[in-house]
């Protein structure tokens, strides 16, 4: 047992104490560069793939953040780990970083541009998304009714996730419509799939190109939304729903039960496009 006159202990408790008002204060300034995040994240969907999860990579860079943020307070014989790119840096400029960050006082640098604070509700591909805030620790949560694979029948019908990113408006950043609404259940049809999709001429023949298959009443409900009903970029003649086979909606369901569950699903066998 440590007595509470431990200079750590007590130091320890003070922090306890003032964690959740600083943890607080870094969401803020993770609200403020948010904006960046998202625009690089959905870049990066965009010249990859739709099999890149945006939402994994912001959190990842949030991270990456936090533990490069420790160098300010690091005693010089700690040093956390740098990225390979990071460790390409002239030896020179290196020393100084380090040399800031022993004192605690780092210089930010000058840079032309746009201030942080400044909106980017007028930058391509941003457009709308300026006010939806990411909370990095928030998990998706997939449980409540829209979850339940019972509710996936012989009846049911699907659109195509492009279809649904045209119908909402959002068909000039392929991948958005998951981005912004990650709660969506999608599923990423395979080889098998995209075969019988080809037949009957639900979609054209894309190669490796993902392609994902969403509930069309679940866009439906997101076109009727406070968000998007008043849209004058709604269009819901793009959707053409379509009922899949039995075969189909059966593995649908049991990626939605795996899904909710929590346990991870095999990416699909198409390469990235």
């Amino acid at each position: 047992t440590r007595s509470f006159t431990d200079p750590s202990v007590s130091m320890d408790l003070l922090r306890a104490v003032l964690q959740p008002s600083i943890n607080e204060e870094i969401q803020g300034i993770f609200n403020k560069y948010m904006k960046f995040f998202q625009t690089a994240a959905i870049n990066v969907r965009d010249n990859v793939g739709e099999e890149v999860d945006p939402e994994q990579l912001i959190q990842e860079t949030c991270r990456s953040c936090l533990e490069q943020a420790k160098l300010l307070f690091s005693d010089g014989k700690k040093v956390v780990p740098r990225l390979p790119h990071e460790q390409a840096v002239p030896k020179r400029a290196r020393q100084m970083d380090e040399e800031l960050s022993r004192r605690g006082s780092p210089i930010p640098k000058k840079r032309k541009g746009r201030p942080p604070g400044q909106s980017l509700s007028n930058d391509r591909g941003v457009s709308g998304m300026a006010a939806w805030k990411l909370k990095v620790s928030e998990p998706v949560k997939r449980d409540g009714p829209k979850w339940d694979p019972s509710r996936l029948t012989e009846t049911t019908t699907f659109v195509l996730g492009s279809r649904a990113n045209k119908a909402l408006g959002m068909g000039g950043t392929r991948g958005r419509l998951y981005i912004k609404h990650p709660h969506l259940f999608k599923y990423a049809a395979d080889p098998q799939d995209k075969h019988w999709l080809t037949e009957q001429q639900h979609m054209r023949a894309i190669g490796g190109k993902m392609a994902y298959l969403l509930i069309e009443e679940d866009i439906r409900d997101l076109a009727a939304s406070e968000d998007y009903r008043d849209s004058v970029d709604l269009r819901l003649e793009e959707l053409k729903p379509f009922i899949p086979p039995a075969w189909m909606t059966e593995k649908m369901q049991k990626h939605m039960e795996t899904l909710r569950r929590g346990g991870d699903v095999p990416p699909p066998e198409d390469p990235p496009e």
